[in-house]
């Protein structure tokens, strides 16, 4: 069994590629909105854009293809395509289990996620997640300024949460969430995506591949 880089007083997860195996249906749905235009939504934009927020990640796909819209219109033809993939999202290996596992030991767990709160709804409604949960924060959250890399949403959350940052084990699987994570002063444990390099990670305490090493 892996242990974890210290004894937290309390959790916090990343969501889409951290709890939630979303990445790909992000990528179906962006490729969704290009194929009228002819483009391919390629690995490299993908590793740019993940974990960031989200008009900003759309503002990049559109100056990387010179697409005729607006991001709030790509997030838009988007999100006709989210809305239809998130209910069926798979989870982490193990992502459910772990949480439960917190839940017994009386650790608090909360989620810091860059998708808005009507697209984190579709994503974890259908699971028994929400009472496990003290927290969570999304990225339209109305007391947020600055999306990841900045802390600042890792820092709401452990506030709300009523846990001192550096008290907290951040989980998070792309560059901009460890980016961010470790700017809030938290401890931090990735998980390994395809999406990313072993160099986007490499400034977490430790990377595993997913929760099954956490709790076997």
């Amino acid at each position: 069994m892996t242990r974890l880089p210290m004894d937290p007083a309390a959790i916090i997860f990343d969501l889409d590629g951290t709890l939630l195996d979303t990445e790909p249906l992000y990528t179906a749905a962006a490729q969704r909105v290009l194929d009228p235009h002819g483009h391919v939504y390629s690995m490299e934009l993908k590793r740019k854009v993940m974990g960031g927020d989200s008009m900003r990640s759309a503002q990049l796909t559109i100056d990387e293809f010179d697409l005729p819209m607006t991001a709030k219109a790509f997030l838009a033809a988007r999100e006709v395509h989210l809305k239809a993939l998130f209910p069926d999202a798979e989870e982490i290996p193990g992502a459910g289990d772990y949480l439960r596992h917190l839940y017994s030991t009386n650790i608090p767990a909360g989620i810091a996620t860059s998708s808005h709160q009507h697209l984190c709804d579709l994503k974890i409604n259908k699971r028994d997640w929400r009472a496990l949960l003290t927290t969570v924060v999304c990225g339209d959250d109305a007391e947020l300024h600055k999306s990841k890399p900045e802390p600042d949403i890792f820092l709401l959350c452990a506030q709300r949460m009523g846990i001192k940052p550096e008290d907290v084990i951040a989980f998070e699987d792309s560059r901009n969430g460890v980016l961010a994570a470790k700017a809030a002063g938290m401890t931090v444990v990735a998980i390994e995506s395809p999406y990313t390099s072993p160099e986007d990670l490499q400034e977490a305490d430790l990377v595993i591949e997913n929760y099954r090493s956490l709790l076997n």
